[in-house]
């Protein structure tokens, strides 16, 4: 009986919190370990669910670098990265497309479906979702180097992923863009999910990653970061390489009306749960 009870005081210390995000929208950048480990890809699944029921709307945005890679290599193409950016020709868009729309969309989807909840597949070209355009990259030198059919994020239409909300579905997006001729676009998925969170003015942003979080100079873990303090970080080179695209995602959803943003160790089972139903919460917090 004891255990019994004490379950529902768990259910109970939720409830404040419940409240507080019911018929809010969560946008998730899912990737990383957490995309790539069986146990914990059907443990997001069901954290997604749950939120779904108790009266959220989440929205997933999913990455997939590493298994484009690994299918590119398998077709005899290398890899090539330019600040940090994967350089797109015609013939690496299509593999870019198969691998994420063709089928990690469709397994998230699927995990989704599987465990109770309603989820849809769609990528930046259905009902033009996300509008993109050619992305410049600059050399600390100033010279302009052609990453190929790289895309910067120009527009965001809300509106499939609001109907989708309303009527129950949970959205799952591949980060490919169209551009103004038909063209796709490879879009980094970080940025992306900070420009649906920015459309949708959600009520948070949530980055699953590979590290506990943005650690300072000393390498201590922060808890909370404001606006001002992530950009001193940003220009003083604590944060770097791949933090770099999420702590921007998560300064331009702020910006646009998002009221947190989080970035989370996705290896840690649950890990969107203890961020939003605890007081503590994990990883690290950026707010304004």
């Amino acid at each position: 009986m004891e255990k019994l009870i004490e379950k529902a005081g768990t259910l109970m210390d939720a409830l404040p919190y419940i409240r507080a995000f019911w018929g809010k929208t969560l946008v998730i950048k899912y990737g990383g370990h957490a995309m790539e480990s069986p146990q914990l890809a059907e443990g997001f699944a069901r954290d997604v669910v749950l939120l779904k029921y108790v009266g959220m709307n989440p929205v997933i945005v999913h990455g997939g670098g590493p298994q484009i890679g690994a299918l590119m290599k398998r077709l005899g193409k290398e890899p090539r990265f330019v600040g940090g950016m994967r350089v797109t020709d015609e013939e690496t868009m299509e593999i870019v497309e198969m691998v994420l729309v063709g089928r990690i969309n469709k397994e998230i989807v699927g995990l989704i479906n599987h465990h109770g909840g309603k989820a849809v597949g769609l990528s930046g070209k259905d009902g033009t979702l996300i509008r993109a355009r050619r992305r410049v990259h600059r050399t600390p030198t100033g010279e302009e180097l052609d990453l190929g059919l790289v895309g910067d994020v120009t527009h965001v239409n809300p509106e499939p992923i609001r109907l989708l909300d309303e009527h129950g579905f949970i959205p799952v997006i591949a980060p490919v863009g169209v551009g103004d001729g038909g063209e796709s676009y490879n879009i980094n998925a970080d940025l992306v999910a900070g420009e649906v969170a920015a459309a949708l003015q959600a009520e948070k942003l949530i980055h699953l990653t590979d590290v506990e979080g943005i650690k300072g100079p000393g390498g201590d873990l922060i808890s909370t970061l404001s606006q001002a303090e992530a950009r001193r970080l940003v220009a003083a080179g604590v944060i770097e390489g791949g933090m770099l695209p999420k702590v921007e995602s998560a300064l331009r959803a702020l910006e646009a009306g998002t009221a947190k943003a989080h970035i989370l160790d996705g290896r840690i089972p649950h890990a969107i749960l203890l961020e939003i139903f605890t007081k503590e919460g994990i990883g690290t917090e950026i707010v304004l």
